[in-house]
């Protein structure tokens, strides 16, 4: 039996892509799948996959960059595997010691890291253009070196198989059997709607707050704020109000509050890791029967208007977001009728079990 190892030193043990896609589905293929993550929490095996805890990430973010990725690594070298699948940018020196060690090694790359660079926030805005290109040259450099690339995008895979001619997207779409997890009615009712993910300036907070004063929606927000400053300006606007804030929330609330809501709402700032990706929420609110209220980005134009599952506005507009609430809350039968057409086109075309397979494949190439 092949013996698989992710390795991470970012990601939650139970986190959907790297655990609860990639992972599980290899393990239920019949591959022997561990990996390892960095939390303190220590080892369990769960749904077939062996989790190796390499201790909690101490101090800040250099300290994870090099006291837990060194962990990582050494953790990585006793289980000796035959392929080693990682999933963070800070992990490339780990691929390329794997690599020299004889070891096949994927890269999982799940943004455009170097347009990523350009936003950091905690990186001096003067630094931030050379900083992303040196990190661009090294990383294409190092992936001409691995035995596969693995994308979460078409559009990140555009920029490896260039590069490294054995690349693969592998989009975040919905498992279909926790999509399929409710029946809607004819029309959906009450008068909220939500936004479920990471919180922030550039993901559209500001705007979305703001948006509630024109109209009598409630919305309900489950995530962590990216910044103090980000959530303290929120709180003090008007529209605040009608905001019902529940922090980080586990999988079964998050299914109850798409199931309570009348529309989903994915309102990123125009950039690179926005415009051209496929953000999972937009995907989970269509699987949840949900109408999406989304960024008019090209890219995501195509999917809802051309599944007829939602509205496409200006993110940076409040005034066109809240005529989007406003249509859905005044018309829930057309809203619930995109609802449907979105959980329709999640079950024949944008499913994790189409992109399973997809990866299967790829892992029985590179075995060969």
């Amino acid at each position: 039996m092949n013996k698989i190892i992710h390795l991470t030193s970012v990601h939650g043990r139970h986190e959907i892509r790297t655990f609860l896609k990639e992972c599980v589905s290899l393990a239920r293929y019949g591959y022997d799948v561990s990996i390892i993550i960095a939390d303190g929490k220590g080892d369990e095996i769960k749904d077939g996959v062996k989790i190796y805890d390499a201790g909690p990430k101490t101090g800040g973010r250099l300290s994870r960059m090099t006291k837990t990725v060194s962990r990582v690594y050494e953790k990585a070298k006793t289980l000796n595997g035959d392929i080693y699948h990682f999933h963070d940018p800070e992990l490339i020196p780990v691929g390329l010691k794997l690599k020299k060690q004889g070891k096949k090694v994927i890269y999982d790359s799940h943004e455009d890291y170097g347009e990523d660079i350009l936003n950091k926030g905690w990186l001096p805005k003067i630094l931030r253009n050379t900083v992303a290109n040196i990190f661009d040259r090294y990383e294409k450099k190092a992936a001409k070196s691995f035995d596969g690339i693995v994308t979460a995008t078409p559009h990140i895979r555009k920029k490896f198989e260039k590069i490294n001619k054995n690349t693969i997207d592998i989009n975040n779409y919905p498992i279909l059997n926790v999509a399929d997890t409710h029946n809607f009615k004819e029309t959906l009712k009450g008068n909220n709607v939500n936004y479920v993910g990471a919180i922030g300036r550039i993901r559209g907070i500001i705007e979305m707050v703001r948006a509630l004063e024109g109209t009598e929606a409630r919305l309900v927000i489950a995530g962590k704020f990216s910044s103090m400053d980000d959530f303290k300006s929120v709180k003090s606007m008007k529209g605040w109000a009608q905001v019902d804030y529940r922090g980080q929330v586990d999988r079964p609330e998050i299914v109850q509050i798409l199931a309570d809501s009348a529309a989903g709402l994915v309102l990123f700032h125009p950039g690179p890791n926005h415009t051209d990706s496929q953000p999972n929420k937009l995907f989970e609110y269509m699987a949840a029967g949900l109408p999406v209220i989304a960024s008019n980005f090209p890219l995501w134009k195509e999917i809802v208007e051309k599944n007829n599952c939602g509205i496409c506005v200006n993110p940076l507009s409040p005034k066109e977001i809240a005529d989007a609430i406003n249509w859905v809350l005044l018309n829930p039968t057309d809203a619930a009728e995109m609802g449907r057409n979105g959980k329709k086109a999640v079950k024949e075309k944008y499913n994790w079990e189409a992109e399973s397979r997809k990866l299967i494949s790829f892992y029985e190439q590179i075995l060969k």
